[in-house]
């Protein structure tokens, strides 16, 4: 029989429900006075009013009423609780053993990173030019030239919605830098067109500097008013696409050791079990790919809120330490300033889903990062320089964070969800990983791995090794559900800090 309920530690006063449960059954030794759907909890034994409410052995909130042996616990006597973290910078650092070397099929790039895609991409500096972005990729598109070629996975047209009305030089103008950058020169692209109307604040000889974008010269650049207008634009772009479709049809797949991929967690659509299967399986993955040398990318800083105590004990010096800190401080501020809190976070779906407050998500989802030690921090579309496992800083919105890892090089993106998630992000294939058998068996069409199984008895650690040699065949070019049903083109969301002038 399947178990019906799950403690997770035993310092825990709630347990789990792993089934829809009847008021009045008899489960974890207390009789339930109201119906506690899967995924949601109830409480183990008495609570006092404003006691503190531990799962997973943390405290997750602090009882808003008092709360009967056998309740549900959830948003009508569970809030958010003050209380201090023991950040003791290194204190559960831990080396983890290296392992064997593995390879997968990748493309090696001129500046050493290698690509698990080879697509052409034409990106663009403004809002204004990314109509004119898609008619060149369309209009390349029909071509015969473009239809011969056999090694090129597409044409991306990456479009935004900033890049003027914006200041000239701060916080908000930085991130955008980074993060067109960053997509010039990630390594899924054998080659990038840069597009600008010619006016805007995000000038095209900003971006370029003093060297090219790409060390491959796999780069070209035009504005839409030095051409000449629209039609004018179009053509040169499609021209432009020709010439580096002709370098990007030579490239092929090689053996490239398991430690160039760089990949981006990222868990959106929680649930109940997002915290016990599919984050905890991702971090044993994760840990996998470490110990093969390789890097892996926690970020949303805002659903770590509340857990951060485990990364900075786990960080290699207090620099690493006190930069995360930096960043949550930062976010206090942040929120502050626009009027929110960083309780806003769960979502409704996630609160549909058993999670109750933001120390409990984020105690769920930092278990996406293992055990292994966290090496360095970044900012958003920060290039990443360190190899293991690290954190870069970014909002909860999914699209959002993963166009910050994408920027910092992220060749890979593993997503995990409860209630299910839609998308893909262009250049980058994205791995789409169920937390519970019911909605795997739902949306079958969109998932390519299911941790429920987790529930009925796999282990974590048989779990974590199969997604790990996923990672390795969706690098060596295996299409994942999202890729087959061609997202990916509208998940270019850069963080938009600051005024809109």
């Amino acid at each position: 029989m399947k178990p019906d309920h799950i403690i997770l530690s035993p310092e825990d006063d709630v347990a789990i429900a792993l089934a829809d449960l009847p008021a009045g059954a008899e489960v974890a030794g207390v009789v339930l006075l109201s119906a506690v759907p899967r995924g949601h909890k109830f409480a183990r034994h008495a609570l006092a009013e404003g006691a503190a409410v531990r799962r997973y052995g943390q405290i997750i909130g602090q009882a808003s009423q008092p709360i009967a042996p056998g309740a549900h616990v959830h948003v009508q006597n569970l809030g958010m609780s003050a209380h201090a973290l023991e950040h003791d910078f290194g204190a559960d650092l831990r080396a983890l053993p290296s392992q064997p070397p593995r390879t997968f099929q990748g493309y090696r790039r001129a500046d050493g990173r290698a690509g698990t895609r080879n697509y052409l991409g034409v990106l663009t500096s403004v809002n204004c030019s990314g109509s004119v972005a898609r008619f060149i990729a369309e209009e390349a598109e029909k071509t015969d030239w473009f239809r011969a070629l056999k090694n090129v996975d597409g044409i991306v047209p990456i479009a935004h919605s900033s890049g003027c009305g914006m200041a000239g030089d701060n916080e908000g103008y930085q991130t955008l830098f980074r993060t067109l950058q960053g997509y010039a020169k990630n390594p899924n692209f054998a080659g990038i067109l840069l597009v600008g109307l010619g006016c805007e604040v995000m000038q095209i000889p900003a971006l370029i500097g003093k060297a090219r974008l790409r060390a491959d010269g796999q780069f070209q650049h035009m504005t839409i008013q030095d051409e000449g207008g629209t039609r004018r634009t179009v053509e040169r772009g499609v021209a432009a696409l020709r010439e580096l479709a002709a370098v990007a049809e030579t490239c092929r797949r090689e053996p490239v050791p398991v430690s160039e991929l760089v990949i981006g967690m990222q868990c959106g659509g929680s649930d109940g079990y997002s915290g016990i299967t599919a984050n905890p399986a991702l971090g044993v993955a994760s840990d996998l790919l470490v110990a093969h040398g390789g890097t892996t990318i926690l970020s949303e800083t805002s659903e770590i809120y509340g857990a951060e105590h485990l990364l900075t004990r786990r960080a290699i010096s207090p620099e690493v330490g006190e930069k995360l800190l930096g960043r949550i401080r930062w976010w206090e501020d942040y929120t502050a300033r626009n009027k929110g809190e960083m309780n806003n976070n769960p979502s409704p779906g996630n609160k549909r889903g058993g999670l109750t407050t933001i120390l409990e998500k984020s105690l769920g989802a930092v278990a996406k990062g293992g055990s292994a030690p966290l090496s360095g921090v970044y900012l958003f579309a920060e290039p990443i320089d360190t190899k293991g496992f690290v954190f870069m800083d970014s909002p909860g919105y999914d699209p959002c964070s993963v166009t910050g890892q994408v920027a910092s090089g992220a060749n890979l993106i593993v997503f995990t969800t409860g209630r299910g998630s839609v998308s893909g992000y262009k250049p980058v294939p994205c791995i789409k990983v169920a937390t519970n058998s019911e909605m795997f068996t739902k949306m079958a069409e969109d998932m390519d791995l299911n941790t429920g199984d987790i529930l009925e008895g796999v282990t974590l650690e048989e779990k974590g090794r199969e997604m790990f040699e996923l990672f390795i065949r969706v690098a060596s070019g295996e299409i994942t559900k999202s890729e087959g049903l061609g997202f990916g083109g509208a998940e270019f969301v850069p963080w938009q800090i600051g005024a809109v002038m």
